[in-house]
């Protein structure tokens, strides 16, 4: 019995311990984000990203959180993500493509540092991960782009 409660208390104090690392994370992130937004500073950065939104045939304002995600990874991005959400910036087609671009290639710098320090490359790392996940999610952009024409065509009179 004693067990029972000496496991019950570890993955009690485990939990409040990531719950708390999380919160460290994202309530930060929020107020900078919103302080970012009340002083403009997202509507000066978009820009910089326009030619990735262009790409993947997304609103502007998607390119944000999808960089945000991919330098700092999955919790930073999702914090930006759900706050976009939120205030109705993002479509359910953008909201797909950041989150299935993020779940290939988040955390780009933290990721490739971590395999360098086992002995990865990290030039090769960065590179084919980038590649590969830009290409998955061209085609998923265009499959969705030529849907939803198909779909407006069919529902026009």
């Amino acid at each position: 019995m004693e067990l029972i409660f000496t496991i019950l208390k570890e993955g009690f104090s485990g939990s409040a311990k990531s719950i708390i690392q999380i919160a460290v994370i994202v309530i930060p992130l929020i107020i900078v984000m919103q302080i970012a937004k009340d002083f403009n500073i997202i509507d000066k950065i978009t820009p910089i990203f326009n030619p990735i939104s262009t790409i993947f045939g997304i609103e502007k304002e998607a390119s944000f959180p999808l960089i945000i995600g991919i330098i700092f990874g999955l919790t930073y991005g999702a914090g930006f993500i759900i706050q976009s959400i939120e205030e109705g910036i993002l479509s359910k087609k953008d909201t797909f493509l950041v989150t299935a671009f993020l779940c290939l290639c988040h955390a780009v710098f933290e990721d490739t540092l971590i395999f360098v320090a086992i002995g990865g490359n990290g030039l090769h790392i960065i590179t084919i991960r980038l590649i590969l996940t830009f290409i998955v999610i061209y085609v998923i952009s265009r499959v969705m782009n030529k849907r939803e024409k198909t779909v407006q065509q069919t529902t026009i009179p």
